[in-house]
């Protein structure tokens, strides 16, 4: 299961960088987001599944940096950051800007993963997991509802998909919580219920029979 699961996560990278996505990001916001979503919420939890609990995973030998809290926050800023104007249209207007970007949301996203179930991390874990997804669906959000474009796009080639900037941009906000916002919360409900049928069951009331 766990090589299945190495084997379909670089499957998945492959598709994202190598893909033709990476050449429709530059000109269709949500085919840059469906990168990003492949990215952190499709390769990054493969792959960490595959990794938790072998000799390759770090997390148990370096819990002071894979703690759950602080990644997800380095995700909230990571996530964030990127989808700022100036940093988004660097990604999408550059070959280095797109490697620099990608590569920050596979670290991140890899990280949150192995620090929320490379070992047991308890609620930690569930709620670096389902705070990831909460922010996620919130920029989600923000984008899909965004009555105007917040991205300059037309400097890139215009738009593919045949669709306007505002159509592509609420598109994209879709992609992001229909992918984004539930792969995290779907993780974060599995380890809580791991959680509650590992905890022992409430002994017996003395004096009760």
């Amino acid at each position: 299961m766990k090589k299945l699961a190495l084997i379909a996560g670089f499957l998945a990278l492959g598709f994202v960088w190598g893909g033709p996505l990476r050449s429709l990001a530059g000109h269709s916001f949500t085919a840059h987001m469906i990168m990003h979503m492949g990215v952190v919420a499709i390769a990054a939890p493969l792959i960490a599944v595959a990794l938790s609990g072998s000799p390759f995973d770090p997390s148990a030998r370096l819990p002071v940096f894979f703690a759950p809290l602080p990644a997800s926050l380095w995700e909230l800023v990571v996530v964030w950051g990127w989808h700022a104007p100036v940093l988004h249209a660097f990604a999408r207007g550059s070959a280095g800007g797109l490697v620099l970007e990608q590569t920050s949301f596979f670290i991140v996203g890899l990280a949150l993963w192995l620090a929320c179930i490379g070992t047991p991390r308890g609620a930690a874990g569930i709620f670096g997991l389902l705070f990831t997804s909460m922010h996620m669906t919130l920029l989600g959000a923000l984008l899909a509802l965004s009555p105007r474009p917040l991205y300059e796009v037309a400097a890139h080639g215009g738009h593919a998909l045949g669709m306007s900037a505002l159509e592509d941009q609420n598109m994209g906000g879709v992609v992001m919580l229909g992918v984004g916002g539930a792969v995290y919360l779907v993780g974060g409900l599995i380890l809580m219920a791991r959680l509650l049928n590992a905890s022992p069951a409430p002994s017996s009331m003395p004096g009760r029979r």
